[in-house]
């Protein structure tokens, strides 16, 4: 047995490797987490969970814990071998310490510790460390518990031993530094839908997740909430979760894994009867929402197998339409994974693959398998061509009513919807757009309004639910054209004809103002439907807001405040006492005079905004198609357990 092979499992001391320092990170936080707000704040938690899961990876772990604690720090805890704690030759201290302190130190660095990472972020556990207010770490490792606590990065003493254990594994517990994020409350359904994810990703690891925070004074000693992951096939249970409201369109999903040029490929995808193409790719786990060569090489590769297949059955020729490679990722899940060992990204957070070997090694894989499922596979393979000339006809269709929206020139002015009223300025960073519910409402919008900056749009009724609308009808829709004449976008790209074109966006704002009603909620639901499969760019860049109106006003004499919570309603009840006070339930935004919507709903010294954003496209793809769907059971489950955890951002 060589050397390379008896130390191939082995991992000390020696398999760290140092790469630089961490004094830069609480200076300039943002380079190294995305942001210090909400997002950076549960990146914290990604990063600690990553490095487990890297042990799961390489064959040493099976179970993972996470909880959020009753001080709102986070614990995490593996079964995996325990970061070694034997002396670091360079560093001259233990390698824990190293591991904890030094940017870029780690076992992933280390291509005998690990054959691929998936919290490779440049940066890693020390980060979280230096942006915690305190981090104590324990690891099982040679029959011993070992400890080091630090604050603020900094180590408060040495490695120690603190006690015997049987086990094995690391176990990280940190308070995020308060002074640094804006916001230091975690959101557990935000970890829940990543823990979720990353137990389908890697079939086999037992993941558990748990709230110790009290939900009131009756549950102080057990858990508000606790959920378990395990996932046996893996990406066909990821599809299975995501189509639980589609019908799909074959008994099993088609499922790919594989070995390419060294790099691991494995893909599941299931058609069913909607409209929307829903790929949702992954390198080394990360959710890589911007696709890349990864993506490029399965959409080339299903085209090509599935084009071939169509023509040689005669399907194509009997049913005289064009194909078009978007005909066939219509109304198709699919979910892509690699592992790449070098992974070469485009941008700082990860989003787009670049590595160019990855593209023919999908491809190739994409393309063998699926011509002998096809093969073997007739009955499917008719039903799949099948929807594909059907999505063909519709495309066709959509492309006529799409050119109707697109003719007008909105910069002329001549082409903008009657109803709009357009603001003065003509820079689209400071303007802002509000799609308002109502003529009644737009009204008092319009008069309320800043005319400089601020432009109105009323919508007619609910506009069209686009979940289960072919997409020349949505284009066909007078609401739904006048919503994309107002915005002055395009639709389609030489890359993907379905991509939007924000190089004319108007409004660099696009609030969604509606009633504080059921009525109200629901028009919400159909605009975010609209803008996530139709406009997902928008969202992306941080464009679309909700505004949020008040529920009460609490008047007595000439004092008078605006609650936009019960618990904020109750509140002024105190401060103004019972008698004599008139309590007016805001039933709709046409209830208030323009003066009073400005200054609630629009002034933006005073209003309250809250910002869209996509935490993960999976999740929010199944919680629109179950929202906007025909199933109402699950809909209501989820209205039901999601209630209490909603909240307002100022």
């Amino acid at each position: 047995m060589s050397d390379t092979t008896q130390n191939k499992n082995e991992y000390s001391a020696s398999n760290i490797t140092v790469l630089e320092g961490l004094e830069a990170v609480r200076v300039r936080p943002a380079m190294y987490i995305g942001d210090v707000n909400f997002r950076g704040l549960h990146h914290l938690v990604y990063e600690v969970v990553d490095n487990s899961i890297d042990e799961a990876l390489a064959g040493f772990c099976t179970k993972i814990y996470v909880s959020i604690n009753e001080d709102n720090s986070i614990t995490v805890e593996d079964n995996g071998r325990g970061i070694p704690v034997d002396m670091h030759e360079k560093e001259h201290r233990s390698a824990l310490e190293v591991v904890m302190t030094v940017l870029h130190a780690g076992g992933k660095f280390d291509k005998g510790s690990y054959k691929v990472s998936g919290g490779l972020h440049g940066v890693g556990v020390s980060c979280v460390n230096a942006l915690s207010e305190h981090m104590i770490v324990n690891v099982f490792r040679n029959g011993k518990i070992y400890q080091q606590e630090y604050s603020k990065g900094k180590p408060l003493y040495d490695v120690k031993t603190v006690g015997d254990t049987d086990k094995t594994g690391t176990r990280i517990t940190f308070l995020p530094d308060s002074t640094i994020f804006t916001t230091t409350t975690y959101d557990y359904n935000t970890l829940l839908e990543r823990m979720r994810e990353l137990a389908y990703l890697n079939k086999g690891i037992d993941i558990t997740i748990e709230d110790k925070r009290p939900n009131g004074e009756e549950n102080q000693n057990t858990p508000t909430r606790q959920d378990h992951f395990y996932s046996e096939k893996g990406l066909r249970d990821f599809i299975a979760y995501l189509d639980e409201n589609r019908e799909q369109l074959m008994p099993e999903a088609i499922y790919i894994e594989g070995e390419r040029n060294g790099i691991p490929i494995e893909i599941a995808m299931q058609y069913n009867n909607t409209y929307n193409e829903n790929i949702h790719s992954y390198v080394n786990n990360i959710n890589t929402h911007e696709g890349g060569t990864h993506l490029a090489g399965f959409r080339s590769g299903l085209t090509r197998t599935l084009k071939a297949y169509a023509d040689k059955s005669g399907m194509l020729a009997k049913a005289k339409v064009d194909i078009a490679g978007d005909d066939f990722r219509e109304g198709l899940t699919a979910i892509i994974s690699v592992k790449v060992a070098e992974p070469q990204f485009e941008g700082q957070t990860k989003t787009k693959l670049g590595n160019n070997e990855v593209r023919g090694a999908v491809d190739s894989a994409v393309s063998e398998m699926l011509e002998n499922y096809l093969e073997e596979h007739p009955n499917e393979a008719r039903t799949i061509v099948e929807k594909v000339i059907l999505a063909a006809r519709a495309r066709q269709a959509a492309r006529k009513a799409r050119e109707m929206v697109q003719r007008s020139n909105v910069f002329s002015g001549a082409g903008l919807p009657g109803k709009l009223a357009d603001c003065q300025d003509g820079d689209p960073a400071m303007c802002e757009i509000y799609f308002v519910e109502g003529d009644s409402a737009g009204g008092s919008a319009k008069q309320g309004r800043d005319r400089r900056y601020q432009a109105i749009l009323p919508l007619r009724g609910k506009i069209l639910n686009v979940e289960k609308a072919m997409r020349h009808r949505a284009f066909e829709s007078e609401e739904i054209r006048n919503i994309y004449t107002a915005l002055g976008v395009t639709v389609g790209t030489p890359e993907d004809s379905q991509a939007l074109n924000l190089s004319k966006l108007r409004y660099h704002k696009v609030i969604i103002m509606t009633d504080a009603d059921v009525d109200g909620a629901h028009i919400d639901t159909l605009m975010l439907t609209f803008f996530f499969r139709y406009m997902p760019e928008l969202i992306e860049n941080g464009y679309v807001y909700l505004a949020t109106p008040p529920l009460y006003l609490v008047k007595k004499g000439n004092k008078s405040y605006y609650c936009w919570t019960e618990e904020e309603r109750e509140q002024a009840m105190i401060a103004v006492g019972d008698k004599g006070v008139h309590v007016q339930r805001y039933k709709g935004l046409g209830e208030m005079n323009p003066e009073q919507l400005w200054e609630t709903t629009m002034d933006p010294e005073n209003r309250q905004l809250r910002q869209v954003t996509i935490e993960n496209a999976a999740s929010a793809d199944r919680v629109f198609s179950m929202l906007m769907g025909d199933d109402v059971p699950p809909r209501r489950e989820f209205i039901e357990r999601n209630a209490t955890y909603a909240t307002i951002d100022a």
